[in-house]
């Protein structure tokens, strides 16, 4: 018995040794994943969780996307308030719930045939609509709220935001109203809402309804009725004083209706309808979907310099379209700049924290990055090959141009026109779609971008290959991944040449957590960063020096380019000085020539 006892501690002494060589082997054979500047920033945030939400990106394409405006707005223009609707709502229960509304609202709410009709007709065929408007009133109804109370106006004016633009502060009209409150061109600037190349103020929430509330108090002033200033508000007040007069001098809505243009005979009516939707939505059974992010918990932070949205994205590893969501009144996903002037950028509580906690890395990334792509974009213009003729294509679309996307539960038209980077317009003409409705499981046609091939440039110039590293030649790979043993979000993402924030937001992420054999979507346009080979020209990693910096006996080799100077190459190099440079490479004078080689030590 002790015999076999010894030959069993024995046996299982030699295998765990033979597992430990194993692992051993296996992380010696892993390869090392290099950091970029973007992560050897991020790696020294201060991070501050006490504040954290998680972010849910379908919601976030949800309250950008533009279906629901479409819809209710082809609704309100031709739905026929004469027609009778069947649909299961008593109209001795609708007058006595109109009647308990109209006792709690400075409104005139009462019982007609048509009002009763436009109720029915959403309840028929609105009902999911509805349901998604009230996750997004849950972030716009507070602003609303907060200022028609320093006004004294009715607090229901809020539900004309959701028959204006459907809670969209991108909606624009044909004629070009933009915004949740849809002012004209002419009318914003009138009520000095800043409209210019970089920013347009009529899609700022808090601005725009700032604005509402004093238009809204100047008709008031004039009609003394809410009724009629809402009408003014579709119409003009310029038809409404017709209406009056063409009614003998009566100043009541409803009996000055029939002779106000046919459209706004309907809005109020619309608006009423969406009042009662709003109030009295359990009992028909709409149930609002979750709003995850409440405007109770955003802030603002003043921007020091111009940034682009996607390098707030990479560094706060958050969607770009929750940074739309939350910034509209930025035209280009760009905050710009203005001598003089102030300009904000809205986030969640806790990424406000981690911005203000270490703005120094922030605008030190943002600088970095900006003069980086500057760079490049010089390069790839001096050293791109002379294009030959484009042949003419034929006017039909070849099969072999499309890609096919079978809808999900969950997806509409918006959330798949993110995805791809497309307009909801281009995927319904793609398909003949009619409308924004689309069926579980139906394939539909996106329109593929057209690659461009790369080309290899020649070792023997040098220059050229220099500018060939810095920019990264990269090569087309396939969407999707399958996550394999020591796969991480940050290991995946630099071997195809995208960020954490990215992966997160095209597979809606809401941690960091991946599981084996896990399918992740890459990007329809992926990449995967190619390293240079022993024979190629070394690369000028200012990225990974920084990273390296903080370690001793760090070196990097640097090819002197046409313009170089010692001052220009050691500002490339954070703490490295001109002595520094030529006490390394033995340099008596400032004399370097393009091509040389020069050794930069940390």
């Amino acid at each position: 018995m002790i015999v076999r006892k010894l030959s069993i501690v024995v046996s299982a002494f030699f295998t765990m040794a033979a597992f430990s060589q194993e692992t051993a082997s296996t992380l010696e054979s892993r390869p090392e994943v290099k950091l970029t500047y973007l992560d050897s920033i991020k790696s020294t945030f201060k991070k501050d969780n006490l504040l954290a939400t998680k972010v849910d990106s379908l919601w976030m394409n949800e309250l950008v996307s533009l279906d629901i405006y479409d819809d209710l707005t082809k609704d309100i223009q031709t739905i026929n308030k004469d027609v009778t609707v069947d649909e299961e709502l008593p109209t001795e229960l609708l007058k006595q719930r109109l009647a308990a509304m109209n006792e709690k609202s400075p409104f005139e709410i009462e019982y007609n045939q048509g009002l009763e009709n436009i109720i029915k007709s959403f309840l028929k065929n609105r009902k999911k609509s509805f349901s998604r408007l009230m996750a997004l009133s849950e972030y716009y109804f507070p602003i609303f709220e907060e200022s028609f109370a320093k006004s004294n106006i009715p607090l229901e004016i809020k539900y004309l935001a959701v028959v204006e633009s459907a809670l969209n502060p991108k909606a624009v009209s044909r004629m070009g109203a933009t915004g949740l409150w849809q002012f004209m061109y002419g009318t914003g600037k009138q009520y000095a809402l800043k409209i210019d190349s970089y920013i347009d103020e009529r899609s700022d929430p808090l601005k725009a309804t700032a604005a509402c509330s004093e238009y809204m108090t100047k008709m008031f002033n004039i009609f003394g009725d809410w009724e009629l200033v809402l009408a003014s508000y579709n119409s003009g007040p310029g038809n409404v004083t017709k209406a009056i007069r063409r009614s003998g001098g009566k100043t009541k809505y409803w009996d000055i209706r029939n002779y106000l243009p046919k459209e706004t005979q309907g809005y109020v009516p619309a608006f009423l309808a969406t009042m009662y939707l709003f109030e009295y939505h359990k009992e028909h059974g709409i149930n609002p979907e979750r709003a995850v992010v409440k405007n109770f918990e955003t802030d603002t932070i003043a921007i020091k310099n111009q940034m682009s949205f996607k390098q707030i994205a990479d560094l706060l590893d958050m969607p770009q379209s929750q940074i739309q969501l939350l910034n509209p009144s930025y035209k280009m996903n760009v905050v710009p700049y203005y001598q003089g002037e102030q300009h904000f950028i809205r986030l969640p509580k806790d990424k406000i924290a981690t911005f203000v906690s270490n703005e120094d890395q922030i605008y030190a990334y943002v600088k970095h990055d900006t003069e980086f792509r500057s760079t490049s974009s010089r390069l790839a213009v001096k050293y791109a090959p002379k294009a030959k003729p484009a042949a003419t294509k034929p006017t039909a679309i070849d099969k072999g141009d499309f890609e096919f996307y079978k809808v999900r539960k969950g997806d509409n038209l918006g959330a798949i026109a993110a995805k791809y980077d497309v307009s909801i317009s281009e995927i319904k003409k793609w398909n003949n779609l009619k409308t924004n409705a689309v069926a579980v499981g139906r394939s539909l046609k996106i329109k593929a971008e057209e690659e461009v091939p790369v080309k290899t440039v020649p070792v023997a110039d040098k220059e050229q290959a220099v500018a060939s590293v810095e920019n990264k030649e990269k090569t087309a790979v396939d969407m999707d991944y399958v996550v394999v043993a020591g796969d991480n979000l940050g290991s995946i993402a630099k071997k195809f040449g995208t960020t954490i924030a990215e992966l997160k937001e095209l597979n809606n992420l809401t941690s960091n957590n991946i599981g084996l054999g896990k399918t992740l979507i890459i990007s329809k346009a992926a990449v995967v960063i190619e390293e240079p080979s022993s024979t190629a020209i070394a690369s000028n990693s200012v990225d990974s020096f920084k990273k390296k910096a903080a370690s001793k006996n760090v070196s990097e080799d640097y090819y002197v380019k046409k313009g170089d100077s010692l001052y220009s190459i050691s500002k490339k190099y954070p703490g490295v000085t001109i002595s520094d440079i030529k006490k390394w490479n033995g340099i008596k004078d400032e004399d370097i020539k393009p091509g040389m080689k020069l050794k930069i030590n940390g």
